[in-house]
């Protein structure tokens, strides 16, 4: 029995709907970046006295407490930094010196705030001239007289006879030797504004191994930037930063500095951040990753007409304590050691195992800004060491730093991950994102529902995407994101570079409503 094939126009339609494939399920894409949520400042975190100052200045200025945090903690590095360590564990060590920048809006009052938290350093620097006046006096006295008793003893031996000359000469050398053997002191400075990468570096050299630069503008970085001398000039900041040792050696000059501990602590506008975003000469360097960022929100428009001024005690509470602990450090010249508990190491060993996973380049949280990450645990114990030193002020060496302590510099430490991922969105650190936003941007406006790399060439601009390669980290962060999804590659066998994938688009870039 022969059996006849069936021309059913539905059975063949039924055939070939079950040979194509079913169509994709998309799940909502995770945007690349939207506004971030910003932790607040853990003012609770710093010592009772150091805390209530705080909170004091950001009420009688009306600004956020971020500035006035942020900023103390840059004081407290001040009086520490170049005269004390934390010990870690191991050879593990940190100096206690911070690079710290706030950003807010012009209007901020911000030289009000910076006036008010480093006046006492100021008052610390002149009572440390003060002291050592009379040492500098005397050396001072004592080089000039021995170098006019080394000229008249050169004057008497150029005239002598032959016979006495050689005694002459020999008793003209001692004098000079001795004229050049007398040091004179330098007067002490804690503090710099207006400076150059040149003068950071002698002020160093001069001050035993330590500066700080604190400024409620934002020119530092033009400086560091090359404005003056046309090209970047970062050594010192990033030695000074880590405690590596510098040495420069030029016709002009030669230092050697074994140990720098340069502190920063500056407000800027947030332009700044946008245009060190787009300096050259900032990628790459490390720079950017080694200060702790604050964005704080701006009060301006919602500020107090009459607000609570400072209570006199706990303005003189905050300036004798500054000063005990500044005028106290500056006598060390070795590094005052603070050491860690017990259980301040397994907090922060805790902390740091926290902190790992978020580095993970595809998926963690820091993945983009690794470079910052990978310094926060090293940065967190250096702020512990600061907190600790400001409980205990002159007795800070010894006694380890409490559990407590550490999980109040983890706090902080939390603080600064919130506000540095948005500080470097807003520097532009991430230029893939930037580039994955126009990719889509592109996909919108042209509707497609599948595309090519070739395609996408066509449409972008040259100058943000010079070669095709360009778009592979690009669209590899879009498919992470599941706006896109790479297609199998169809190959053929014969020779020569395989072609290129072609993407599938999320509908809802076409078709909000999908």
């Amino acid at each position: 029995m022969t059996t006849q094939p069936v021309d059913s126009p539905d059975l063949w339609a039924g055939l070939s709907a079950l040979e194509e494939p079913p169509a994709p399920v998309w799940e909502d894409p995770v945007p690349l970046a939207g506004s971030r949520k910003l932790t607040a400042f853990p003012v609770g975190s710093l010592p009772g006295w150091l805390r209530e100052f705080v909170a004091a200045v950001a009420e009688e200025t009306q600004t956020p407490v971020d500035l006035a945090g942020c900023i103390a903690l840059s004081v407290l590095a001040t009086a520490a930094g170049g005269r004390s360590v934390v010990q870690v564990r191991g050879h593990w060590r940190e100096p206690t010196n911070l690079y710290v920048v706030v950003s807010l809006p012009p209007a901020n009052r911000k030289s009000a705030v910076f006036g008010l938290l480093t006046d006492p350093l100021y008052e610390a620097e002149q009572q440390l001239r003060t002291l050592i006046q009379p040492a500098i006096v005397e050396a001072e006295m004592t080089a000039r007289l021995a170098k006019e008793a080394a000229d008249k003893a050169t004057a008497k031996a150029a005239s002598a006879s032959t016979d006495e000359r050689d005694q002459l000469v020999a008793t003209a050398i001692a004098l000079a030797q001795t004229a050049d053997s007398v040091t004179v002191p330098v007067k002490p400075q804690l503090l710099a504004d207006d400076t150059t990468a040149e003068t950071v570096t002698s002020r160093m050299a001069e001050q035993g191994g330590r500066i700080a630069v604190m400024s409620a503008e934002g020119d530092i970085f033009d400086i560091i930037a090359g404005r003056y001398s046309g090209k970047p000039n970062m050594g010192v900041f990033l030695k000074g930063h880590a405690g590596d040792r510098l040495k420069v050696d030029r016709q002009t000059r030669e230092e050697y500095i074994e140990h720098p501990a340069l502190t920063m602590g500056l407000c800027v506008q947030p332009q700044v951040l946008d245009d060190i975003g787009r300096q050259d000469g900032f990628k790459g360097r490390g720079l950017l990753g080694r200060f702790l960022y604050s964005v704080p929100e701006s009060l301006v428009g919602r500020r107090k007409i009459e607000p609570d001024p400072i209570p006199e005690q706990v303005m003189e509470t905050y300036r004798r304590h500054i000063l005990d602990l500044t005028l106290f450090l500056a006598e060390w010249t070795d590094p005052a050691v603070i050491q860690l508990s017990p259980e301040a190491v397994a907090t922060l060993t805790a902390f740091q195992a926290r902190v790992e996973p978020m580095l993970e380049a595809r998926g963690g949280i820091m993945g983009q800004i690794g470079d910052w990450g990978g310094k926060l645990v090293g940065a967190t114990a250096r702020m512990a060491a600061l907190l600790h030193l400001a409980e205990h002020l002159t007795k800070g060496h010894t006694v380890p730093v409490a559990e407590e302590t550490m999980r109040d510099a983890i706090a902080l430490a939390e603080y600064f991950i919130s506000h540095s991922l948005a500080a470097f969105d807003s520097m532009g650190a991430d230029r893939i994102v930037e580039r994955a936003r126009t990719v889509l941007e592109a996909l919108r406006t042209h509707g497609w529902r599948e595309v090519s790399k070739r395609d996408l060439m066509v449409k972008l601009s040259r100058s943000e995407f010079r070669t095709a390669n360009d778009l592979d980290p690009v669209l590899a962060l879009l498919e992470d994101h599941g706006y896109v999804r790479a297609q199998a590659v169809q190959r053929t066998g014969g020779r020569g570079r395989p072609p290129s994938p072609r993407y599938l688009v999320h509908p809802r870039l076409t078709d909000p409503a999908a």
